[in-house]
């Protein structure tokens, strides 16, 4: 007797994505214990058999093997001969003796789980399109008035940029350009690897006064003090300072198409012919039905800002266009991350 064609199993449909969003709640969630608990810098150590990491950190064997099963099944940890050790990429970004460490942005998850990480914030973001934190204020002007809350996000988003900050100025020819504006500068990041790379660049940090202060501290941590400065204001409200490149990195998407496109005029109008712009984001797909990543991080602009949201690259270069900027193209950069450059045409262009 032939079965059903609604009950047939098309064995090329398993239910794996079904599957991944239940189980990766929790095997995600291991991983961030895994972090509190130190599992990775007692690894990086020197090898530890399982009975050792129970020993160090205080828990027993079913718990152990299940947070140790979690990091390895994600390429943290791995196991041979009998031991659990780092992998590269733990070193990389999970000890804070490294530069690229990104820890920190797991403690933010892990400190705010409750008002912006968990289901019910999410869900209230979807259903009133209203921010979940800071009480509905903007984010960054809400910071600007707790200067110490802006100097601990600060640090925090210096662990996610520094890796990427290190790669894309690889993926560009800035040979020509003089001097940098690091719009919503933040750390320094984005300028520490620009002028790391480029000899003949200066920089400049332009974001809020207890931001400038912790970039401050980056730059002279990383000796650049004397090709990197800082300068307060308002990006919004001031006059940016002179510049023949502008960046944008991670900024555009906490703001409103709106006022992105103001910021991408200001740039137009205040940088000289034949100067470039770079936006450096995580992009949506031109569809905007992928990747998952930027989806995802697309869902957190929903919880935390006001009206931020992640843009295509599409969408990016048609606010360039329309701004006057010409050559535009759109390179993947590192990780999810990938830059829209631009120039600002000459009189010789037409």
């Amino acid at each position: 007797m032939e079965r059903s064609s609604s009950t047939e199993m098309d064995q090329s449909l398993d239910d794996r994505p079904i599957a991944d969003v239940v189980l990766g709640i929790y095997g995600y969630n291991a991983v961030l214990a895994a972090h509190r608990l130190k599992l990775f810098p007692l690894l990086a150590a020197g090898p530890r058999a399982l009975p050792d990491v129970c020993a160090a950190l205080g828990i027993n064997l079913r718990p152990a093997q299940a947070i140790l099963s979690a990091a390895a099944g994600l390429g943290f940890v791995r196991y041979a001969d009998g031991s659990y050790s780092l992998t590269p990429l733990s070193e990389k970004y999970l000890l804070e003796t490294s530069p690229t460490y990104m820890g920190s942005w797991w403690d933010i998850v892990i400190d705010n789980v409750s008002d912006a990480f968990s289901y019910d914030p999410i869900e209230r973001a979807i259903r009133t399109d209203a921010q979940q934190v800071f009480q509905g204020e903007h984010l960054f002007r809400t910071l600007a008035e707790q200067a110490e809350a802006a100097r601990v996000f600060t640090r925090v988003m210096h662990s996610i940029s520094m890796a990427p900050a290190l790669a894309w100025p690889d993926a560009i020819d800035l040979s020509g350009c003089q001097r940098m504006l690091d719009v919503g500068g933040g750390s320094g990041a984005h300028a520490i690897g620009a002028v790391t790379r480029w000899p003949q660049l200066q920089a400049v940090v332009f974001d809020i006064p207890p931001v400038c202060e912790v970039a401050s501290e980056f730059i002279a941590k990383h000796s650049l003090k004397d090709r990197i400065e800082t300068q307060s204001g308002d990006m919004f409200q001031d006059a940016f300072p002179e510049a023949d490149l502008h960046l944008y990195s991670d900024v555009l998407h906490d703001w409103s198409r709106e006022k992105c496109v103001f910021l991408i005029r200001k740039s137009f109008e205040s940088m000289p012919p034949g100067g470039r712009i770079v936006v450096h984001e995580m992009l949506f797909d031109d569809d905007k039905t992928g990747p998952f990543a930027t989806a995802a991080f697309n869902i957190t602009m929903l919880v935390w800002s006001v009206d931020g949201e992640q843009y295509s690259g599409r969408e990016l270069s048609a606010m360039l266009a329309d701004a006057g900027f010409r050559s535009i193209e759109t390179k993947p950069t590192f990780g999810y991350h990938s830059i829209v450059t631009a120039i600002r045409p000459t009189a010789a262009d037409g």
